[in-house]
């Protein structure tokens, strides 16, 4: 059907784009004021019908999807940062005033700002007796192993974690990682478990890719970024931008859009993965390691980087490394 109507399928391409750009706009500079004119000439629409052309393809309005992405991050920085008082979380993350963020959050997640903290780190600090989900598939046995069989290496300005997990070492680098330029494919909606999904945006990215002779592997990197937390954005919502590592000139078009991903101090934890794994991996990372590191999140969404792009298909397993963004606890 696209292609008996390729004008309309690259206009589709053209306003997806564009949207995309707003929305990188957005989560890059969530602490300011926005105005209608400064976001409707970011994606070079005209201001009086930029609003229902984001509705269109977001599901949400302009409004909506800005207060969505700014109670998330205050959520999750609520957690991530207990010595931060909620007024400082709120004013970081946007808000004009506590006052009018309690309003919002008790909207939004049915509780005050410090009831959903002092939940949240009960039970963080609680799995078992909360049935978080975080760690539920590591067993007694694998934690305790954990904190007897563990230690680390440090070798000029990095250092790397070695843990003994029954019959494997598990190893977590911490690296200074490098601002880098991608484009990207981007889906919103659910994502885990389904791994024609991710076939699919990256055969879109690689065949937009190969021609411009993009493609050079092992120099080229391939990442999948997690903008957003499952455990606090609903599935339908969530946004994943399967990416590669391009020149910073490289100009791009259509539903394949360019941003940076941040350069600063990363773990990497290093798996290898079949499909029905990376959940539990992910869980471990932040539920086992995370909380014994010292370290906890920085700004910045967390991303899978691979090394074995080509090799992933034929041995049914991926060599990834879970990077997440740090800073000192």
């Amino acid at each position: 059907m696209a292609n008996q109507n390729p004008e309309r399928n690259y206009l589709m391409k053209e306003y997806t784009s564009r949207i995309n750009k707003v929305v990188d706009y957005i989560e890059t500079h969530l602490d300011k004021s926005f105005t209608l004119d400064e976001l409707s000439r970011v994606a070079n629409f005209s201001k009086y019908h930029f609003h229902r052309i984001f509705y269109s393809l977001m599901g949400e309005t302009l409004f909506q999807f800005i207060q969505r992405i700014r109670l998330e991050r205050a959520a999750t920085a609520l957690v991530l940062y207990p010595d931060k008082s909620v007024t400082e979380i709120a004013l970081e993350c946007g808000f004009s005033s506590s006052s009018a963020f309690a309003r919002s959050f008790k909207d939004c997640f049915k509780m005050p700002a410090s009831a959903w903290r002092k939940e949240k780190q009960l039970s963080d600090s609680n799995p078992d007796q909360t049935n978080s989900n975080r760690d539920q598939h590591l067993s007694n046995l694998e934690k305790d192993s954990l904190s007897s069989s563990m230690y680390i290496e440090y070798t000029k300005n990095s250092q790397t974690w070695r843990i003994s997990m029954k019959d494997k070492e598990q190893t977590v680098g911490i690296k200074e990682l490098p601002e880098q330029t991608v484009a990207y494919v981007r889906h919103i909606g659910p994502y885990q478990g389904d791994a024609d999904l991710f076939g699919r945006l990256t055969d879109k990215l690689f065949k937009w890719a190969g021609p411009r002779d993009l493609l050079k592997f092992p120099e080229t990197q391939y990442l999948i970024i997690y903008h957003d937390s499952p455990e606090i954005t609903e599935e339908s919502k969530l946004r994943t931008s399967v990416c590669i590592t391009i020149p910073e000139d490289t100009e791009v078009a259509g539903e394949v859009g360019k941003m940076k991903v941040a350069g600063g101090k990363y773990a990497l934890a290093r798996f290898e993965l079949a499909p029905p794994e990376y959940a539990d991996a992910w869980k471990w990372v932040y539920g086992t390691w995370l909380p014994k590191s010292g370290f906890v999140p920085a700004d910045g969404p967390p991303f899978e980087l691979y090394h074995d792009v080509g090799e992933c298909q034929s041995k049914g397993k991926c060599t990834v490394d879970i990077c997440v963004p740090l800073k000192p606890l």
